[in-house]
């Protein structure tokens, strides 16, 4: 892996010849299945259907995919508000995902949860959290008991470039590299925290709070799962091998608002989203890679969709028929 004029790390073709069509078709699917999710959270709301907000993770898929896709079942996330995107990359159901955005019993969290609070033990998923940099400490603990019973899984901490402010993340890291915890921090920075640009709420080098605590750390482009995950799969390995934690900074976008109601967006220009949209699809560029190099027909990818958008209506309709949590449970698996 190479780096370029600014330090960021580039994609190194000849590290990806061992992976196989059919993983990066999986992965395509991935991230077709969190974009057309996604769109219909936001036809949910738009209709009345869904109590309350989502953050949508549209144009962010492949931090989540390039991620997950480097972990086994059994190793740990932690998510953000902005989790549905990491959820489903890590192994979420689609019909048990809408029932919890519905508050349905079916839902993860028997829809006591909601969107920003869903959690899957079974696929390693340590829960979304509404409160920025709320899981760092949850992710490092977690890592902390991997370590105590020696096991050779990962934990990794997604959070937003808005959790750079937040003083329990820097003492999370100090820990970790202190007790060497194979914990992997992954900062999505999308430019925005809520409606104020990074640079007006974040000074200096963002690597630079990694590095200040001996912390092995990478510089990289969020929007090509391709280096996410060749990148991630060795700050896994290295964990894995007792090398300790890392820092990983993916600079990325979000297409939508900071959450569905977030409509005009005055604090950025349609330009500069069209240009993120237009040249900086995470889609389009893994298809356009797979088709370039005549590994795949451009019509495969149509055919995925379709498949994955059946799919994602027989999962929203599972969830609108779907019950209500019964009234007499209301204070059963709720935790202060």
């Amino acid at each position: 892996m190479s780096q370029d004029e600014t330090g960021i790390s580039q994609l190194d073709l000849t590290e990806l010849e061992e992976t196989t069509l059919d993983h990066w078709l999986n992965t395509y699917r991935q991230m077709i299945k969190i974009r057309l999710f996604e769109e219909k959270t936001n036809e949910l709301y738009t209709s009345a259907k869904m109590p309350g907000l989502a953050h949508l993770y549209i144009g962010e898929e492949a931090v989540a995919v390039g991620v997950c896709e480097a972990l086994r079942q059994d190793d740990y996330i932690t998510s953000t508000h902005r989790g549905h995107g990491h959820c489903l990359a890590k192994g979420a159901k689609l019909d048990k995902m809408f029932s919890e955005l519905l508050g349905k019993v079916d839902g993860y969290c028997r829809g006591k949860g909601g969107s920003m609070h869903i959690a899957d033990q079974d696929t390693g998923n340590l829960g979304a959290n509404g409160i920025v940099g709320g899981s760092a400490g949850i992710a490092t603990g977690a890592a902390l008991s991997i370590k105590m019973r020696a096991s050779d899984q990962v934990a990794v901490c997604f959070f937003g470039d808005g959790a750079l402010g937040q003083g329990l993340f820097y003492e999370s890291m100090n820990m970790a590299q202190l007790w060497n915890l194979p914990v992997i921090y992954v900062c999505e920075n999308n430019l925005y925290g809520e409606y104020t640009p990074t640079e007006k709420s974040t000074s200096g080098n963002r690597l630079a709070r990694a590095e200040a605590f001996g912390m092995d750390n990478v510089e990289i482009s969020g929007q090509d799962v391709r280096l996410v995950y060749q990148t991630v799969k060795r700050l896994v390995e290295r964990a894995r091998a007792g090398e300790g934690p890392a820092f990983l900074l993916c600079h990325t976008y979000r297409f939508r608002g900071h959450h569905v109601g977030d409509i005009d967006r005055p604090y950025r220009s349609r330009e500069e989203e069209e240009k993120w949209q237009t040249e900086n699809d995470p889609l389009k560029i893994l298809s356009d890679w797979l088709v370039s190099d005549k590994m795949v027909e451009p019509d495969l990818f149509s055919q995925i969709e379709e498949e994955v958008r059946a799919e994602v209506e027989v999962a929203v309709t599972f969830a609108l028929d779907a019950s209500f949590p019964d009234e007499m449970e209301v204070d059963a698996h709720v935790y202060a």
